[in-house]
């Protein structure tokens, strides 16, 4: 059976609010959870970034239960390795082993901030991997110095070290991605269910290892209100990661998204108050091999009656189906 995640989008809602939401999610029944990490939305219409770690300290001290994940954090820019591995540590002891820390290489629109310009493709994956093997290093306990093509840790420790480290995932979208997260990763992560995805994955090494996917929906008993929203704020998704991770700020993605039609994004987006629909769109990444897939409701205004509807309808009919 497929776990059902609930996603803390921090781009449409703020701190207090994301742990509220993450806190009713454990109560409705929800399998496990996981949080985005920006420092910037993808359109102004949702109007939010707070830092996810210090939610993700929050929601630890607030949930009981659920596991606790990012969805996902990018450690090569914006932050050092060595400061992702101290901040990853912590969480597991926060949350009691509830934590996975998922990596990705990273978008231009929340990494353009430190001013260190946007690296290639390949860069890009070649810095993840180096990061990758310096945050393992430290969460494996002692000093570590290290000095490689793109990084340099001196004399580094991290102090407060959970029993077991949180496990590493890490999002892939070709086959490169897909050899470095067999090779180092205890999860895939991916935004689209592609079995071709998962079979890479385990070609390189992550034959029996989660894979866990998101899906954006948009429940509303007015489903015209529910496709309007999902166009008003998820309609830059429909560009792809080729273009998405490229584009330097919220201007970038209105403009690539303008002539997006609201019925192109329904076709994508599972809109309404219909359960079969939520339970077929989440279908092609059971087929696929996906273990779990995170849900992500769009429109702050509307995660509480989403919550609800879950709880009630949507997660018992996934479980049956």
């Amino acid at each position: 059976m497929v776990r059902i995640g609930y996603t803390m989008m921090t781009e449409q809602a703020g701190p207090r609010d994301l742990v509220d939401h993450v806190v009713r999610a454990e109560r409705a029944g929800f399998d496990f959870s996981v949080i985005s990490d920006h420092s910037f939305p993808w359109l102004e219409a949702q109007g939010h970034a707070p830092y996810a770690w210090s939610v993700l300290g929050a929601a630890a001290q607030a949930t009981s239960r659920i596991p606790l994940m990012t969805y996902v954090t990018c450690p090569t820019l914006r932050y050092h390795p060595a400061v992702v591995a101290q901040k990853a540590a912590t969480m597991q002891l926060l949350s009691q082993g509830r934590f996975r820390l998922g990596l990705g290489s990273g978008e231009n629109l929340n990494e353009h901030i430190v001013g260190a310009g946007w690296p290639s493709a390949p860069v890009r994956l070649d810095m993840l991997e180096e990061a990758v093997e310096i945050i393992r290093s430290l969460l494996d306990g002692g000093y570590v110095s290290h000095h490689g093509p793109h990084f340099d840790v001196e004399n580094a420790r991290i102090w407060d070290l959970p029993d077991d480290p949180p496990p590493i995932g890490i999002a892939v979208s070709g086959d490169r991605s897909c050899e470095l997260a067999g090779r180092h990763g205890d999860l895939l992560i991916a935004t689209e269910p592609k079995r071709e995805l998962l079979t890479a994955f385990g070609a390189y090494g992550g034959a029996g290892k989660p894979c866990v996917g998101q899906l954006p929906v948009s429940y509303d008993p007015d489903r015209a209100a529910a496709v309007a929203r999902a166009h008003d704020q998820f309609r830059w998704a429909l560009g792809g990661w080729k273009v998405n991770a490229e584009l330097p700020g919220p201007a970038s993605f209105e403009q690539a998204s303008s002539r997006t039609r609201p019925e192109d994004v329904a076709d994508a987006v599972p809109c309404g108050d219909d359960v079969d629909a939520f339970v077929e769109a989440v279908r092609p990444y059971s087929e696929a091999g996906f273990t779990e897939v995170a849900l992500v409701q769009v429109g702050s205004d509307r995660q509480e009656a989403f919550l609800d509807w879950a709880e009630t309808t949507l997660l018992p009919a996934l479980r049956e189906r």
